[in-house]
């Protein structure tokens, strides 16, 4: 028999032999029951997220407890004071907190525009061979440690305030009515204003590198129809890009202000330290942060390290308050989206 014959029946023999193959059931053994694997999955899951709420009640209490002391030897004066005097062991936080206030404030004001100029420029200006380059620049920036960027505004930040820009201020603004009172003092180069710039300089990449990424998800669909309507690229972006992704700006704005309530090396290096209550954005004041980190190491009394544990529950407080409000815009501009 030759080779061709015997080819047709070598098929159907090797796909009877496949069919008829006695079918071999792979069971693998389990070692728990479906019900106990489900239990056992709710479990670990249910653990990982409920240890998060326990560690941040924990850390909560734990600074509560510690700065008890503070809090029952002064009371409200501890909050509402101006005196920090470790000599005759007298503490009030209202220094640092307002500090810690104001240079966010000013952190927030110079960032929140710069980072939305740059997040528009990236999204829908900048050719396309840029956009990569300049936004690998603004995440690279995100990378800096931040005792560099104290370090920079010390040695090279500071003289060139104390140079240039504050001389001009005090000249020509401490003159003015109501706000003058903010440009008065000595040109010192550190201080409120200082670390303000510093702080802002630090948190754009944060805002920056958010934005850019939720303008970069408003659908096209809209922005051509809104272009075939006549409109400019402007009025895009303020009509178009800007509403949709109004949530997502809003949560990159409070993320930078809470890096910048917390943030402490490079505030340290140019605030200037000072327990000295000053309306004036030129001179030297103090942070929670700050003094913490100036001054853990010297508390040499138990109410001293109170009162620092104190001011620590405090910056906790303010973070906390400052996120639930963001949450709670947040909540507020989604209700808003989905009213329209």
């Amino acid at each position: 028999m030759s080779t061709l014959e015997q080819l047709p029946s070598v098929t159907p023999e090797i796909s009877n032999t496949t069919s008829d193959r006695p079918a071999v059931k792979v069971m693998r053994k389990r070692m728990l029951s479906d019900h106990s694997a489900d239990r056992l999955f709710h479990g670990v899951a249910g653990f990982a997220g409920y240890f998060v709420l326990a560690l941040l009640i924990a850390a909560a209490a734990s600074m509560a407890w510690g700065g008890k002391m503070a809090f029952h030897t002064f009371g409200w004066d501890f909050v509402t004071g101006t005196e920090w005097d470790a000599v005759n062991k007298k503490f009030a936080a209202f220094v640092p907190i307002y500090g810690t206030v104001v240079s966010s404030t000013i952190a927030i004001i110079i960032a929140v525009p710069v980072s939305l100029g740059i997040s528009i420029f990236l999204t829908e200006v900048a050719p396309r061979w840029m956009r990569g380059p300049v936004g690998t620049a603004i995440e690279l920036l995100a990378a800096i440690p931040s005792i560099i960027y104290g370090m920079w505004g010390l040695f090279v930040f500071v003289p060139f305030m104390a140079t240039y820009v504050q001389p001009w201020m005090i000249d020509h603004l401490s003159a003015i009515p109501w706000i003058g009172v903010l440009f008065d003092g000595a040109p010192i180069g550190i201080g409120m204003l200082t670390a303000g710039i510093i702080l802002g300089i630090m948190i754009i990449p944060f805002i920056t590198a958010v934005m850019r990424d939720v303008f970069m998800l408003t659908p096209p669909v809209l922005k051509e129809s809104a272009f075939a309507l006549g409109a400019t690229k402007w009025e895009v972006i303020w009509h178009i890009v800007l509403p949709y992704t109004r949530s997502a700006v809003i949560g990159a704005i409070f993320l930078g202000l809470g890096r910048a309530l917390g943030e402490t090396m490079a505030v340290t290096f140019v605030l200037g330290n000072a327990h000295d209550l000053t309306i004036s954005l030129m001179q030297p004041g103090n942070s929670i942060a700050a003094a913490l980190a100036n001054e853990f190491t010297e508390a040499d009394s138990e109410i001293y390290l109170s009162s620092l544990i104190g001011l620590g529950f405090i910056l906790f407080v303010v973070s906390f308050i400052t996120l639930a409000i963001a949450k709670l815009l947040l909540l507020r501009t989604g209700h808003h989206d989905d009213s329209h």
